[in-house]
């Protein structure tokens, strides 16, 4: 009994695996041919069954072939989409450009200009690593609202392009927080600036602030006694700012923490330069104390950029 249930399922083995060599066989030949409009017929059923992998072999054998030909226009279209189905965004991109350019006016034309900036945004990657392919998505989308200023895919191109500075303006915040996680106070009160002068109307406004703050306090903390003063009475700056900007803030009382402790700085200082002032061995000694020499040589940052007031 059991004998037989093995041969019928070993048969059925067999005759599966035939069957499927032979399908093979037969796409292999297929793809071979030289019947270019059988080839093109069988490329469009796989891709309408969603076969996008047989559809752009088929596809990629016919492109030249039909080049400058009646048909090389859907044959273009559709071969920039199994790209795209297939989730290949780079050849997409390249091929939804390459159809905009060579098919100006054509019905796809706006189709395929957004659906190039498109497969820029879906190849963003998360904030925190490079954003190469999220700037150059802002632009070819701005660039096809500049192209077509009245087709119906302008609003949904303007809600991409917002998504994509949330996430450079997110990324910019997390710089700058870096720089004050790894002791480069002056970097980052000028990053802090910076993400304020790139994006006025961030959402982490109120919390760069008092980064800010707290930045500029912990570099007067680091540095010579007779540059304190000056960097100290900069802290309170930028804390009346906030204050006045944000009386109800979650940071008040960090920020009111920080203006104390800058007003004692302020006297610590005043004070050591006084008694420096008539005992050269304390001098030599307050000379040492700045650890604020500049940034970590894997760290970058444009130190010309100014700061705001």
């Amino acid at each position: 009994m059991f004998k037989k249930q093995r041969a019928i399922l070993s048969g059925l083995l067999i005759l599966f695996i035939i069957a499927a060599v032979s399908c093979k066989s037969k796409f292999e030949k297929l793809k071979a041919s030289n019947d270019n409009a059988k080839k093109y017929q069988a490329a469009l059923a796989f891709y309408n069954k969603k076969q996008y992998s047989k559809a752009l072999e088929l596809f990629e054998t016919l492109v030249q072939r039909y080049r400058g030909q009646a048909q090389a226009e859907d044959l273009y279209y559709y071969y920039a989409y199994a790209n795209y189905n297939l989730k290949d965004y780079t050849s997409a991109r390249y091929h939804f450009k390459t159809f905009s350019d060579t098919y100006p006016q054509s019905a796809r034309a706006e189709e395929c200009r957004f659906m190039e900036a498109y497969c820029y945004y879906l190849d963003s990657p998360i904030y925190s690593l490079d954003q190469e392919n999220t700037t150059k998505a802002i632009e070819t989308l701005q660039l096809f609202i500049n192209l077509y200023p009245k087709s119906e895919r302008v609003a949904e191109a303007g809600k991409l392009i917002q998504n994509l500075r949330d996430k450079l303006e997110r990324k910019a915040f997390e710089n700058a927080k870096l720089y004050l996680t790894i002791g480069d106070y002056y970097a980052a009160v000028i990053a802090f600036g910076n993400e304020l002068r790139d994006y006025p109307d961030t959402k982490y406004a109120e919390e760069v602030d008092f980064l800010t703050i707290k930045a500029q306090y912990l570099y007067a903390e680091h540095s010579r006694v007779y540059t304190q003063v000056d960097r100290y009475t900069q802290t309170l700056s930028y804390q009346q700012q906030f204050a006045d900007k944000y009386p109800s803030s979650k940071f008040k009382n960090d920020a009111l923490y920080y203006k104390k402790n800058s007003e004692q700085g302020i006297a610590s200082a005043k004070r050591q330069l006084e008694e420096q002032a008539n005992d050269v061995n304390l001098a030599r000694r307050l000379a040492k104390k700045d650890t604020v020499t500049g940034q970590p040589p894997s760290i970058k940052i444009d130190l010309n950029k100014k700061i705001p007031n």
